[in-house]
């Protein structure tokens, strides 16, 4: 626009100088249509109002969600020409195997007369977990002579959560060593409050609950319940998301595989009624995506699509992590993290578990879900083993990789329990599988 408003001034200008009448008219004549095609450009694109509805805010792993887009054109004059195009992540389209599908078209070219509404509406399939950001909508508008264009963003995105699949674990055994029941602690850290082993004469500092009133009373002096030492229940699953452990040529299988397995054993943990929890050092889609802050009006097309695409970094350095808790709004919490994890370059296994020591809990096993076990890896489980922790290693590769009785060993060094997952179908019969022991 600039250089054309440019040359006809100079040409306007030559004109001028050698009394060339007719050069001078027509310039000023195609000065008078930019001028106006500007003015209706930036009237016609501020004109226009649109709104976005879905029909559900989550989705299963292949379900469609419905896209509806309606647009109104408040003005009183007709916009000639549209463009209206619908962002949908690129990645996820590029992908192989692609992480969604389009039925219908996104983009339209239409006109809308004064008042005028206009309905589009296109369906999204979503073929692998994840958190998506649908939208935000892109008109272009211009003159007719295409002098002038502007682009401009309307209706903020919708996020679909689609959570990964849960395969039932049969005889989860992991937690309590047997599918059913509880063992034991060996040394006494924690007191099951349910279940009394005797009494004793009362200490300076035994809260009041504690006191056994009927003891008291038949003794005449104050004396205290003893209680059983808690059981070990439910796990902590530490997950290995980091980058360099998942190679190009396994993906995304062997990441979509070990976010399945994670869900799938928080699940069975969540029916038995105990507790689960999740560290990784992968990071949030969500810190990525824009949901605010956009500028309206652009030059280019390329300089709209850049303003309103997610971040191409994420530079989070700290651990994502769900607190152990109980019960189905738990789990529900656990596969919308699952949902929005994605693989990072940031904490290796070892950092994460140092990140994270004073907040395991020690009543809990630690299940640690490894695409790789190096050396830094293998000596951080068997720190957590050594300091009392009950720590069991599943691996996510194939039994005759050749790699994987490199790592099977660094972790049997340890005397860490481990398991292997090669596929799908082998998490329902997870707990079946060959184990692994250290000496």
């Amino acid at each position: 626009m600039k250089k054309w408003f440019f040359g006809a001034v100079v040409l306007l200008a030559v004109g001028a100088a050698f009394q060339l009448g007719l050069l001078m008219y027509a310039m000023y004549v195609f000065l008078a249509v930019m001028l106006v095609g500007r003015y209706l450009t930036r009237q016609w694109t501020h004109q226009i109002e649109a709104t976005r509805e879905t029909n559900r805010p989550t989705a299963r792993i292949g379900e469609k969600v419905a896209v509806v887009l309606r647009l109104h054109n408040r003005g009183k004059t007709r916009v000639v020409w549209l463009l209206a195009e619908d962002s949908v992540p690129q990645q996820a389209l590029l992908q192989k195997p692609p992480r969604i599908k389009i039925e219908g078209k996104r983009t339209h070219l239409l006109t809308l007369g004064a008042g005028a509404r206009q309905t589009l509406m296109y369906q999204v399939t979503f073929q692998m977990r994840g958190y998506y950001q649908i939208g935000p909508l892109l008109i272009e508008s211009g003159d007719l002579f295409g002098l002038h264009r502007q682009y401009r963003i309307l209706t903020k995105p919708a996020f679909i959560v689609v959570p990964p699949h849960v395969v039932p674990v049969t005889g989860y055994d992991i937690s309590t060593r047997r599918p059913i029941g509880e063992i034991k602690l060996s040394h006494r850290l924690f007191e099951d409050p349910t279940r009394i082993s005797g009494v004793r004469l009362y200490q300076p500092g035994d809260p009041l609950n504690r006191v056994h009133w009927r003891a008291t009373a038949r003794t005449g002096e104050l004396h205290s319940r003893q209680y059983e030492p808690s059981c070990l229940a439910g796990a902590t699953f530490l997950f290995d998301f980091h980058v360099a452990g998942y190679p190009a040529r396994g993906e995304p299988f062997r990441s979509e595989l070990g976010v399945t397995l994670v869900a799938s054993l928080a699940n069975a943990v969540m029916l038995m009624g105990q507790q689960f929890g999740l560290v990784t050092n992968g990071r949030d889609a969500a810190d990525r995506i824009r949901e605010e802050g956009w500028k309206l009006e652009f030059r280019t097309r390329d300089d709209a699509r850049h303003e309103f695409g997610a971040l191409p970094e994420n530079t989070r350095l700290q651990p994502l992590r769900l607190e152990n808790a109980r019960g189905p709004e738990h789990l529900q919490r656990l596969l919308e993290l699952l949902a929005r994890v994605e693989l990072s370059d940031g904490l290796s296994f070892s950092q994460l578990v140092a990140e994270s020591l004073t907040r395991l809990p020690r009543d809990a096993s630690i299940v640690a879900i490894l695409p790789d076990v190096p050396e830094a890896t293998a000596a951080a489980l068997g720190n957590l083993k050594r300091s009392g922790y009950s720590v069991t290693a599943v691996l996510l590769m194939l039994a005759d990789e050749n790699d994987y009785a490199t790592c099977a060993g660094r972790l049997i060094a340890q005397r860490i329990e481990v398991r292997h997952v090669q596929d799908e179908a082998g998490i329902a019969e997870f707990c079946s599988s060959r184990i692994l022991r250290g000496a």
